[in-house]
Formats: C-alpha cells, sequence, structure tokens
C-alpha cells in the first residue's frame, strides 16, 4: 500500500467569544491577565500551605515559588501596552 500525498485543508478560525466585563475603577483589576494571575497567585499559594502542611518542605517551596511569580505580575505596573524600561 502506497501513501499518496495527503491533501492539507486550512482550518477554519473559529470567531473568538468575547465575555462583557464591567469596568472598573482601576487599571489593574480592568485588565483580564490581572484577574489570570491573581486566581493562579491564590491557588499555588493554597497548593503551598497543603503540603507544608503535610510535612513536605520542598514541594511547598515548589509552589512557593510558583506563587511568587504571580505575585510579581500581579505587582508589575500596567503601562499603555509598551515595554517600559528601568532606565
Amino acid at each position: 500500500m502506497q501513501n499518496g500525498p495527503k491533501t492539507m485543508r486550512p482550518r477554519q478560525r473559529r470567531p473568538a467569544a468575547f465575555s462583557v466585563r464591567s469596568k472598573s475603577s482601576t487599571a489593574h483589576t480592568a485588565h483580564p491577565s490581572f484577574h489570570n494571575a491573581q486566581r493562579n497567585y491564590e491557588q499555588y499559594l493554597a497548593l503551598a500551605r497543603a503540603e507544608a502542611q503535610s510535612g513536605n518542605p520542598v514541594g511547598a517551596e515548589n509552589y512557593y515559588q510558583h506563587a511568587e511569580h504571580y505575585f510579581r505580575l500581579m505587582s508589575k505596573p500596567r503601562g499603555n501596552g509598551a515595554a517600559q524600561s528601568d532606565d
């Protein structure tokens, strides 16, 4: 049995589903990635505490480091979309 050339069909793009969000008074909370970072931060913090309570300090430290990453994302100042320098 021979394998002939395969015909590639272009993938059809589905329209993006946008949800309606209420605008908040602060720039931090209005940004969708802030909510994702906050949710992930809280999730990893809870996992770290559970590992610490179970007596696994290495696992707890791993989760604390993940939580710290998301904490830094939440703390990062939001600009106008352009890269900001520290100069």
